[in-house]
C-alpha cells in the first residue's frame, strides 16, 4: 500500500502515479504534510506554518 515517506500517511495509487519521482513506489510528500512542500521536481520545509 503506498505511503507518504514523509509522515507515513495513506495515499492512493493515483497520486503515487501522478507525483511519485519515476522509478518511486511512495511520495516524499503528501497534502497532509504541513512541514514540506512540492516545488518542481524537489521537497523543501515549508517557509511558514499552514493554518
Amino acid at each position: 500500500m503506498p505511503e507518504c515517506l514523509n509522515c507515513g500517511g495513506f495515499v492512493t495509487e493515483k497520486y503515487v502515479r501522478v507525483f511519485a519521482p519515476d522509478g518511486f513506489s511512495d511520495v516524499r510528500v503528501c497534502p497532509a504534510c504541513e512541514d514540506k512542500v512540492r516545488e518542481g521536481n524537489s521537497v523543501r520545509d515549508a517557509r511558514s506554518k499552514r493554518v
